[in-house]
């Protein structure tokens, strides 16, 4: 079993239990269940926002600890402080060190989009990022089927919530079905951990044309910015450059000054 294997694994015990907890008519009584929220297409489009979807993590399997000590109400502002089109938020307890109330407490603290960043194979776990205030799910074509996904999209939908597709190959762009909003490509190889911006640059052609295109792991300077925008892509997804500071939202603020 690679890595991925044995999250999703988990990740199945980790939503049977969770179901029988707090059940689905449980959810749809959450404060945040009927509210409206910011969808991240728009601000990824909208030319009124910078394009880097600022990550909160505390770790990573392939990192270790990351940063323990800032808090999503430390870091939250800021990112929207400088001008980002989304916040990414880890909800997965065990490999990444989050939690759902990490949500809870972004949505708080910012009218930004708010991507639930999370291994979903569950239709429960779109009820549920729907109820704690996310503005889209993250779908990650790797451990997926495309009627799978589709189902899992149709659901998103229904609720008002933005779709971003991960693709780490080319064979993984048949995944992708047309109520998909972003798809991103992740640089990170999954074998080996390895990771490279030609992957992002390789895969953009072969991209739909209608969808909005991230690149996601690797980004670390400004320059970075400007290879993917030259090739296509208006989003950003960092995490780790700005969470390995001392005050991440900082980094945020002057990582963004730098991409104007």
């Amino acid at each position: 079993m690679n890595i991925l294997d044995k999250i999703v694994a988990k990740k199945k015990i980790e939503v049977e239990q969770q179901q029988e907890f707090v059940t689905l008519d449980k959810l749809k009584g959450y404060s945040a269940f009927n509210k409206e929220v910011p969808s991240l297409k728009q601000y990824l489009s909208d030319g009124n926002h910078n394009g880097i979807i600022s990550e909160y993590k505390r770790k990573s399997p392939s990192k270790g600890i990351i940063n323990s000590m800032s808090t999503v109400e430390d870091v939250v502002p800021l990112y929207e402080k400088a001008g980002v089109s989304g916040i990414s938020v880890l909800t997965d307890s065990e490999f990444f060190g989050g939690n759902k109330s990490d949500l809870v407490a972004a949505r708080k603290v910012t009218t930004v989009p708010i991507l639930r960043k999370d291994f979903m194979i569950s239709s429960y776990q779109v009820y549920e990022a729907k109820a704690i205030g996310a503005s889209a799910i993250l779908l990650i074509a790797a451990i997926l089927t495309y009627d799978e996904a589709n189902e899992l999209s149709k659901l998103a939908k229904d609720l008002g919530l933005d779709i971003l597709m991960e693709v780490h190959s080319k064979e993984e762009l048949d995944i992708v079905n047309p109520l998909v909003d972003v798809v991103g490509v992740n640089n990170r190889n999954l074998k080996t951990f390895e990771v490279s911006l030609q992957q992002s640059i390789d895969l953009a052609a072969a991209m739909p044309n209608d969808v909005v295109k991230i690149s996601e792991s690797g980004i670390y300077t400004p320059e970075d910015i400007f290879l993917l925008r030259e090739n296509g892509f208006k989003g950003f997804l960092i995490g780790e450059n700005f969470m390995r500071t001392k005050n991440p939202g900082q980094a945020c603020i002057e990582f963004s000054n730098a991409i104007k």
